[in-house]
């Protein structure tokens, strides 16, 4: 994989943890927020597999993002912050270096206080799409 899918565009967003896995991508959508990257080899284990905490990070991170887009907005208010409370992941297959991996949150309810998100981290490889990692997240909003 070579070419970023359309919609896709560099992450402005930036932190010490994710600089090592830089280039990210960004796509805005309805339901949420989408991260793509391509696995390159600083992205896997030893065995050459995306590693389980790159995945459960990167989930943590468009989950928080699509909350962060939602309640700006619901509340007009853009210093609002998100810090997650409780995330759990659960693993169904793996990605390999050169696959194209996309992080689709959503947001399940957005309160004044505490806001709720799901995620799906979809594998594309040759065309086709295979889910390997679900997620879901609640943050409080400060």
């Amino acid at each position: 994989m070579n070419k970023i899918p359309d919609g896709f565009t560099a992450s402005h967003r930036k932190s010490p943890l994710t600089d090592p896995w830089e280039p990210i991508y960004v796509k805005p959508v309805v339901a949420g927020m989408i991260l793509g990257i391509e696995v390159r080899e600083a992205h896997c284990n030893a065995r050459g597999f995306a590693h389980g905490g790159l995945i459960a990070a990167l989930s943590d991170k468009a989950m928080g993002m699509s909350l962060l887009a939602q309640a700006r907005a619901i509340f007009a208010n853009d210093k609002i912050g998100a810090v997650t409370l409780s995330m759990t992941t659960d693993f169904t297959d793996s990605a390999q270096i050169g696959d194209w991996l996309e992080f689709r949150g959503a947001v399940l309810k957005t309160g004044r206080s505490i806001g709720f998100t799901e995620m799906k981290v979809i594998v594309i490889r040759d065309g086709a799409e295979k889910l390997i990692a679900r997620a879901n997240a609640s943050f409080k909003l400060v």
